[in-house]
């Protein structure tokens, strides 16, 4: 199995985590010239921007470690865009990331 299986395998186990929370999926891969989101989504009164980060172990750091400055900065960028192209600015928006390492899986919230 190549990378992109895999990333594809622990988004749909991250889709099936958050929707047993209470999140609706909107889009799943969401791309534009800026860059990709993996998940969009609501959550409560919530438009949520979500990256979803597998490691197998911490061995070379946590997942959520690996949502570095760079990761956010793009992320925002793109999550901007969308807002602005689907008329949606009067949402209240938030930037989630769901760790996967191992058989551990965690929702951050606000995570930046």
């Amino acid at each position: 199995m190549n990378k992109r299986q895999v990333g594809s395998n622990y988004e749909e186990v991250a889709v099936q985590y958050l929707v047993e929370n209470g999140y609706e999926i909107l889009y799943r891969n969401y791309r534009n010239r800026l860059g990709e989101i993996d998940i969009i989504g609501k959550d409560g009164g919530y438009l949520c921007f979500v990256e979803v980060k597998y490691r197998s172990s911490t061995r070379f750091g946590h997942p959520l470690e690996a949502v570095n400055y760079k990761k956010q900065t793009t992320i925002r960028r793109v999550a901007e865009f969308f807002v602005f192209s689907h008329k949606c600015s009067n949402i209240k928006i938030r930037f989630d990331v769901v760790s996967i390492c191992g058989r551990d899986i965690q929702i951050y919230k606000n995570a930046f």
